[in-house]
């Protein structure tokens, strides 16, 4: 996957910081950011697994952790995993 977001996107919006506690549901099975948006999902603290939905290989499943990001495509299925001591947001540019 790529690892920058496209030149010429700006920050539209940054989620609360999510812990396993208040991690909305949906995040935790398969979902896709919408059209013309992309996502930057930031660990804060601790670990948190990230999936590429339909991805195989060692780069489906990345094993993140304080100061990892992950650039989220539009339309491109995923899914998180928390670790019990983790925080995270997540940036949409447009």
């Amino acid at each position: 996957m790529n690892e920058e977001l496209p030149t010429g996107l700006t920050l539209h919006r940054t989620t609360d910081e999510f812990d396993p506690a208040s991690v909305p549901q949906g995040l935790l099975r398969s979902h896709r950011i919408a059209r013309d948006v992309w996502g930057v999902l930031c660990v804060r603290a601790g670990t948190l697994r990230f999936f590429w939905e339909g991805a195989t290989g060692p780069e489906a499943a990345l094993e993140l952790e304080v100061g990892d990001r992950v650039v989220i495509p539009p339309e491109v299925p995923h899914r998180v995993e928390p670790g019990p001591d983790s925080r995270f947001v997540v940036e949409f540019y447009r």
